[in-house]
């Protein structure tokens, strides 16, 4: 029952083993572990506000990215509308030119139709012209082949150009 109940001297020197060595656990170890703490501590609070730091980073570098992704399909899409009006554009002025010289060669052809038409109509005169004179010689040295006849002839055709 020593144990349960021990006597004073051995209660004594035990609380003085204990404060002897909780002084030197005190003036050596206690400072060397707070400093260590602290120091840790420290660490962990820089760690954590750069982890936060390069958080913020990241969402502004994220942020920047969207409105660059943004800005560059609006700038395709700016480019493919370009494209489209360009490509119109083009396509109209093709058109508008195929039917100009559409317009421009139906033109041209009805003018040398009409000219090639005259062209035949004049050489159709002429030809009748050239076969009524052969056909009027013809039938004027027939009838006309008397001396009396052509003087006959002749007196005919100087009062009608009289009365004209």
């Amino acid at each position: 029952m020593e144990l349960i109940s021990p006597d004073f001297g051995f209660f004594f020197w035990m609380v003085l083993a204990f404060g002897i060595v909780f002084f030197f656990v005190a003036k050596y170890a206690f400072p060397v572990i707070g400093r260590t703490l602290k120091n840790r501590e420290q660490k962990i609070a820089e760690s954590l506000e750069q982890a936060e730091r390069i958080h913020e980073e990241m969402q502004n570098i994220q942020a920047k990215n969207e409105e660059l992704l943004k800005k560059a399909r609006e700038e395709r899409e700016d480019m493919l509308n370009e494209a489209r009006i360009s490509r119109d554009k083009i396509i109209d002025e093709a058109r508008t030119k195929a039917k100009e010289e559409t317009s421009r060669l139906v033109e041209s052809a009805k003018e040398t139709i009409e000219n090639e038409r005259k062209a035949a109509m004049t050489d159709i005169k002429n030809e009748i012209a050239n076969i009524s004179i052969k056909v009027a010689e013809k039938i004027l040295e027939k009838e006309l082949s008397a001396d009396e006849a052509q003087l006959n002839y002749i007196n005919e055709i100087i009062k009608e150009a009289d009365n004209q």
